[in-house]
């Protein structure tokens, strides 16, 4: 199992949107999450900065590298695009963060 840790970055005035849309996260997209090994998935939010910040547990092993060519995966990044700072494809931008300390 690896942690991982990642940064992305919220548009103003979307944050009771973001919320809600998370708390209807699709069954297909949480499905698709856990088939590709991800599991004890959170985001924080710094409302000051509008950052979200992300970590996530992959089991190994995991096809986590295959969710962007996946069709739910892309739908949901297209619902999504309108509240985050996106790439082209509309893939959340992301920012990693290096774990720094870790205590079982």
């Amino acid at each position: 199992m690896t942690i991982h840790a990642f940064k992305m970055q919220l548009k103003p005035g979307v944050i009771d949107e973001y919320r809600k849309r998370h708390d209807e996260i699709w069954p297909e997209l949480t499905a698709l999450l856990t088939d590709s090994g991800i599991h004890d998935y959170s985001i924080f939010l710094d409302e000051d900065t509008l950052s979200l910040f992300a970590v996530l547990k992959l089991r190994e092993p995991n096809t986590r590298e295959a969710l962007p060519h996946h069709p739910v995966m892309k739908r949901w990044w297209d619902h999504m695009a309108p509240l985050m700072e996106v790439e082209p494809d509309n893939r959340p931008r992301e920012w990693p963060l290096p774990m720094l300390f870790h205590q079982d």
